[in-house]
């Protein structure tokens, strides 16, 4: 899908993660689209290091909207987008220790005022959903309806759809500089420039760097680091063990393959946007939190990894023309939820940009709670 830059597009996003590449295929039947990334492949930083699943409480009441409009497209998409879905089976476990209980019972009386399929939960049901779970750890909202998703395949389908749209993407292209000119947009990408009447601002990490390069005043974009590691376990814990995150946000960890798990301590380390890496005070530090929580003898951290998780100050995510410059638009600070919420936010950003309004439960979302105006 790499080619050479037009010399002029309609739209210029920038940056191929989950969020450009899902607006690309929103919005390039519609309007001439083009896809600039930085580095050699498309999905290197965020996306690709992503535990995702779909969880419905994960991002808190005000992402939950766009968490739930997304379930639909997720798990049964278009068939000319996907043959089958992206999702599957996982639930989850929201757990406390036993002075978390009050915790616990917030957490489940506010998701259940959303609409939200929780249930309330103590004592033996939980422990027998988490073999081997210590006794003070019993206080648990348990969310049937959890999946994981196919990262991988859903990224690789938006950038299918998007080409068969007629989209470009062009890797190894950093936006530069950009300046305003009166039919748009000068961009420059190294070497290019290309001629625009709208940026997209799907960089991540990189989001107020970008928006800095074009004149732009930052919206308050800040990268935290999170650690995630394969851990091999000396005792049989199924592939299928639910999704066992802390109500204090401490740890989650779910079943990847007999005796193994995907753990982490749920770091959000401040950092500048890079290649992200572990570090080993990190991973001791979930190893000493896991064993707190469950007896399980750790056997060998097989693999670890660190990304980044990009959040705005009231950690929504931020989507819509900048107040200042309509021109620019934004599509940043979906910290983990992205993956989870791209259908909703690819569909109504497009929306915005001159796409239909989605049918369903994403034309019925209200974007306006996500707008960058409310950093003006």
């Amino acid at each position: 899908m790499t080619a050479a830059p037009p010399s002029a597009t309609d739209v210029l996003i920038v940056g191929a993660g989950i969020a450009g590449a899902s607006l690309a295929a929103a919005l390039a039947p519609w309007r001439r689209v083009m896809l600039i990334e930085g580095e050699d492949a498309p999905g290197y930083h965020a996306t690709g290091r992503s535990a995702a699943f779909w969880h419905e409480s994960y991002g808190g009441a005000g992402v939950q909207p766009l968490t739930r409009a997304s379930l639909e497209t997720l798990n049964n998409p278009a068939p000319e987008f996907s043959a089958h879905g992206f999702l599957s089976p996982r639930g989850a476990l929201t757990v406390g220790q036993r002075s978390e209980a009050a915790a616990v019972d917030a957490f489940t009386a506010e998701f259940s005022a959303q609409g939200v399929d929780i249930v309330r939960m103590a004592g033996a049901p939980v422990a027998d959903m988490v073999p081997g779970l210590r006794d003070e750890w019993r206080e648990a909202a348990y969310e049937a309806a959890c999946r994981d998703i196919d990262v991988g395949g859903l990224h690789a389908a938006y950038l299918r759809a998007a080409k068969r749209a007629g989209a470009t993407l062009v890797t190894r292209a950093r936006l530069r500089r950009a300046r305003r000119v009166s039919e748009g947009w000068d961009v420059e990408t190294g070497d290019a420039r290309i001629r625009t009447a709208l940026i997209v601002n799907a960089a991540g990490a990189w989001a107020d760097e970008v928006a800095g390069a074009c004149g732009i005043k930052p919206v308050g974009i800040q990268p935290y680091r999170r650690t995630v590691m394969q851990v091999r376990l000396g005792v049989p814990v199924p592939a299928d063990l639910p999704l066992v995150v802390h109500v204090g946000g401490e740890f989650y960890f779910k079943g990847q393959s007999e005796a193994r798990i995907w753990l982490t301590p749920h770091d959000e380390t401040p950092t500048v946007p890079h290649d992200a890496a572990p570090e080993e005070l990190d991973v001791a530090l979930a190893i000493d939190r896991l064993q707190s929580v469950v007896d399980w003898p750790v056997v060998a951290v097989e693999r670890k990894w660190a990304g980044l998780r990009s959040f705005a100050l009231d950690r929504m995510p931020v989507f819509g023309a900048d107040p200042h410059e309509p021109s620019f638009i934004w599509c940043a600070g979906q910290g983990g939820f992205g993956i989870q919420t791209s259908p909703a936010i690819a569909g109504l950003l497009a929306a915005l940009l001159g796409a239909p309004l989605p049918e369903g439960a994403i034309g019925r979302v209200d974007p306006a709670p996500f707008a960058p105006s409310r950093f003006a």
